[in-house]
Formats: C-alpha cells, sequence, structure tokens
C-alpha cells in the first residue's frame, strides 16, 4: 500500500517505461510523418479525433473504477478478517472456562498463523520461517494451507464439545465465526484468480494508437515538433492512467499497490496476544524506509 507523502514517481516511470517508449517513438513518427510534403495536404476533422478521444475516456474510466473496486474490495476482506480475528479469541475467552487457556492458546496460535500464510498464499510467495515452523511442528500438509488451519480450528471445536467444555449454542457461535474467516479467503482467492479480460486492454490500445495516428493530421500548426510534443503527450497521459488501473486492479501481487496484508498480519498478532494478556510489542511498520508498505 502507498504510504503518504512517499510516492516515488522515479520506480512509477521505470514501471511504464516500455510502455512510454513505445507511444513516444510512434507519436513522434507519425507526427513528422505528418509533415511531409506528400501529407501536408491530409487533414482529418478533429471531431473525428474527439470521438476516439471520447471513446478512449470512457473506456478509461471504466477500467480505473473497475480496478479500484477490486482494490478496495480486497481491503474491506481484510479488515473483515482483523474483526473476525479479534471476535474468534474474545469468544474463546469468554466461552471457556480460565482453566482451558491452554486451548485457547492453540487457537491463537492456529489463527495468527493462518493470516499470515493466507497472505503469502495469495502473494505465491514461499511460506515465512514463522509459518513453516509452526506447520512442521504440527505435522499440517495440505494444498491448500490457510483452509486446512481452519479444518483444525473446527475440529478442536468438535473435541471441546465432545468433552462437554462447549455448549452446543457456543460451539454454534464460534463456527460461525470461522464460517466468516471462510467466506474472507474465499472472497481474497476470487479477487486473486479473476482476471481483467486481455480483450479489453487490447481494444483500449487499439483505440489510444489510433487515436496518436490520426491526432497530427488534425492539428493546424506544420512544425513538426509542436506535432510531435501534441501528439505523444495526450496519449501518454491515457497509457500512465492505464497502467495505474492495471497496478491497482491486482492487490494480491506483492507489489506497492498491494493491500498491506503482512502489516496487518502482524497487527492482528500484537492485538491477539494483548487479549490473552501478554506482553507484546507494536509490530514496525514493513518496509518503513520505502513509499509503500506491504
Amino acid at each position: 500500500m502507498l504510504l503518504k507523502g512517499k510516492i516515488s514517481i522515479l520506480d512509477f516511470v521505470k514501471t511504464i517505461r516500455n510502455d512510454l517508449f513505445a507511444i513516444t517513438a510512434f507519436s513522434v513518427l507519425v507526427g513528422y510523418v505528418a509533415t511531409q510534403r506528400y501529407f501536408a495536404s491530409l487533414a482529418i476533422p478533429l471531431a473525428l479525433v474527439a470521438i476516439v478521444g471520447t471513446a478512449i475516456s470512457l473506456l478509461l474510466a471504466f477500467r480505473t473504477g473497475q480496478a479500484y473496486d477490486r482494490w478496495w474490495e480486497a481491503r474491506i476482506v481484510w479488515g473483515a478478517i482483523v474483526n473476525d480475528s479479534r471476535t474468534l479469541i474474545r469468544q474463546l475467552r469468554t466461552f471457556l472456562p480460565v482453566e482451558e487457556e491452554a486451548e485457547i492458546r492453540l487457537f491463537l496460535e492456529r489463527q495468527v498463523t493462518w493470516n499470515y500464510a493466507l497472505s503469502e498464499s495469495l502473494r505465491q510467495l514461499p511460506f515465512s520461517d514463522k509459518v513453516q515452523q509452526y506447520l512442521d511442528l504440527h505435522g499440517v500438509k495440505d494444498t491448500n494451507i490457510p483452509n486446512a488451519l481452519l479444518q483444525q480450528h473446527g475440529l478442536q471445536l468438535k473435541r471441546l464439545a465432545q468433552e462437554g467444555k462447549l455448549t452446543e449454542f457456543r460451539q454454534v457461535q464460534l463456527d460461525s465465526t470461522l464460517t466468516k474467516l471462510c467466506d474472507s479467503m474465499g472472497r481474497c482467492e476470487r479477487i486473486k484468480k479473476t482476471v481483467f479480460p486481455a480483450s479489453y486492454s487490447a481494444l483500449l490500445h487499439f483505440l489510444i494508437y489510433l487515436f496518436t495516428l490520426l491526432l497530427p493530421f488534425s492539428l493546424d500548426d506544420n512544425l513538426a515538433f509542436i506535432k510531435a510534443v501534441l501528439t505523444a503527450g495526450i496519449p501518454t497521459i491515457f497509457i500512465i492512467i492505464e497502467r495505474t488501473a492495471i497496478l491497482m486492479q491486482d492487490p494480491f501481487e506483492n507489489g506497492p499497490m498491494d493491500t498491506p496484508m503482512t502489516n496487518i498480519s502482524q497487527n492482528i498478532e500484537f492485538v491477539l496476544r494483548q487479549q490473552m494478556g501478554d506482553e507484546a510489542e507494536q509490530p514496525a511498520p514493513t518496509n518503513p524506509d520505502f513509499y509503500y508498505m506491504l
């Protein structure tokens, strides 16, 4: 997630440099050709170019809106995970007798691990040492580790109910919280696996290059430099807006625009341990020296 006041323009330019180079080279070439003798008399009505520009603007507005919706939904989901993680431990401390603190701590360690495991799975990263040590210690092996950890939550609840430590009503309440966590996991996986249609980007790029091709022939200025600047400048703005939307539409790609899942997981761990009465230091934000936080 980008931090306020720490945006790196240089890194953004590096991200879009290939697109900028392509559109600039094409624009300069078209602007130069438009001033040559054979094309000097060719004039395209500005209204026609404006129609293409309007179509591009509408498509970009839709693209940016949809990208932001995906990014914001991801943040909402992780906000729900924060609340449900706290609720789970609070319910356990309320429903179970004081002497069952060891059972509650099993839930706590598993839930902390679940948060980190889910964030690392979504980013398709190898599990951190913290997660891997827990998995090795408890023998958790599955193709979907976060789902396996929730399954262990459910099995422990079943055992506690069978031992008479949880009433049926309290078991249902706890299972409802687990269901919410599972729902949040599923929503994250849906965002991760649902790709934006490639045909949409192809159409948008085609219209931007078509706009670039037509624009110099609708300008009255005969100076090649002026036409090149105008022909390159306007399409470059379109390209920047589109690239911003592309970066924002995938909030689980381990990049600057990501949902700060690692930092959220650290804060969840801090709060859960405080709920258990443990002394814990507030975790430092990840990547504090950068312009973003993961």
